[in-house]
């Protein structure tokens, strides 16, 4: 019997990265960027006022001259200190909204409205605040003094030409998109998600828009793994049922295999009713089927198939145990595809509140509920069907759930208090 591990050195060694392809930054959100973005242009452009106000000489109404570093300030709060004794009084002699394209000098001992974004007039070399004004119109006397370069944003302070704007292996947040968007590529060269297609085996097996008749159940894995899929980040291609003639079902799963990244096939282990898929997969490529060390879900399968040796997943058709191989194999991996630093959930240690049983000699994956003692901010953990004995097939009880308990292979008894591992699956509500 393989080990956990074991089964995810397996796993890794095939795993294929889909080719990069250019796409719209707006669709790139969560992708790992294939190439290094470099500004070609300084950001701001052009000297900008950081906040309304008067565009002036900072020299003119009393401030220090000369200035050399200019002060990144986006409100008056970093100021210096009122000066009681500064009152100056300069006339305007024009207004400059943001966005603004004509082009105007500014003279000693004048000033000119400026709004927040707006270019500052040549020779100004500061703003200074409404706050700190008495917000004339025609003249404007300054409260308090500025020094050389407050409240500007000056050309290249944000980038200069040359930086690197994205680098090539960044995992695209909403904040790299928007420096690509400010740096003018309306483009990114990107890995793109995996795609993975889900396909259902099962003579038994009809689709959920059938009655199911004596003997039938309804597809329930395709769409429960195809919406696991989607919400690790992957593209999903729900196959459906895979049936009809040996032939055809070949023909099915070729077609999944030339368009996807990963393959998922549910039904195609445990019992009799597997072993004719099992013998198409085998014109197909190597499908080693050696137990894992866990539980539920050790009957599992998994190999390289096809011309591009795509990793294929086969499950049992137990929907819960094939949820759980999902969350301990699958996930991962589409998560290291998409260039996340590691593929799995976040673990926290949790004290539990119930007592919870597992199998000896495996790798227990317990549905629990995980919670939070309001007043010392611990990890509480509930065990759900399956922790105590009951039956552990029951999907009710995984849908009731938002973490997974992970039990040690050397554990089958955990007590209430004991302190556990807990996989914390996606935030609910």
């Amino acid at each position: 019997m393989r080990s956990v591990e074991e089964q995810l050195e397996l796993i890794t060694r095939v795993a294929l990265t889909p080719e990069p392809v250019r796409i719209a930054i707006a669709n790139a959100l969560g992708l790992l960027s294939a190439e290094e973005v470099q500004a070609h242009a300084p950001l701001p452009g052009f000297p900008q006022a950081a906040i309304d106000g008067y565009a002036v000489r900072a020299v003119d109404i009393g401030g220090e001259k000369g200035l050399v570093a200019r002060r990144a300030v986006d409100s008056e709060e970093d100021a210096p200190p009122a000066a009681a004794e500064v009152e100056r009084s300069l006339p305007v002699v024009g207004e400059i909204p943001a966005g603004s394209r004509q082009p105007l000098r500014l003279q000693p001992k004048q000033a000119m409205r400026v709004h927040t974004g707006a270019p500052l007039p040549t020779l100004a070399d500061a703003v200074l605040p409404l706050e700190w004004s008495d917000r004339g119109r025609k003249r404007v006397t300054s409260l308090r003094p500025v020094r050389s370069g407050d409240f500007v944003r000056g050309v290249g302070d944000d980038i200069q030409p040359g930086d690197v704007a994205v680098g090539a292996g960044t995992v695209l947040t909403p904040a790299h998109i928007g420096l690509l968007a400010a740096v003018g590529h309306n483009k990114v060269l990107v890995y793109p998600r995996p795609r993975v297609s889900i396909i259902s085996y099962g003579k038994e097996l009809v689709d959920i828009d059938q009655e199911p008749g004596l003997g039938q159940v309804l597809d329930v894995n395709s769409y429960a793994l195809a919406a696991a899929a989607k919400e690790a980040g992957a593209e999903v291609n729900r196959v459906g049922i895979a049936g009809g003639e040996p032939r055809r079902i070949k023909e099915t799963i070729e077609a999944a295999l030339s368009r996807s990244e990963i393959v998922v096939i549910s039904g195609a282990v445990g019992g009799e009713g597997s072993a004719e898929i099992r013998g198409v997969l085998e014109q197909l490529g190597e499908i080693d089927t050696s137990r894992v060390a866990m539980h539920p879900g050790s009957v599992q399968g998994f190999g390289a198939l096809g011309p591009g040796r795509v990793p294929t997943f086969l499950l049992p058709a137990n929907p819960v145990s094939a949820l759980v191989i999902f969350e301990v194999f699958i996930r991962p991996l589409i998560r290291v595809t998409l260039g996340k630093h590691s593929g799995a959930r976040r673990v926290v240690r949790a004290r539990a509140l119930n007592h919870i049983e597992s199998r000896p000699g495996r790798r227990g994956y317990i549905r629990a509920r995980l919670m939070r003692d309001a007043e010392t901010g611990d990890y509480l953990v509930e065990g759900l069907s399956g922790a105590t004995g009951a039956p552990a097939h029951l999907l009710a009880g995984l849908s009731g759930a938002n973490a997974l308990i992970r039990v040690p292979e050397a554990v089958d008894d955990i007590r209430p208090g004991d302190v556990v591992d807990v996989m914390f699956l996606a935030q609910r509500g």
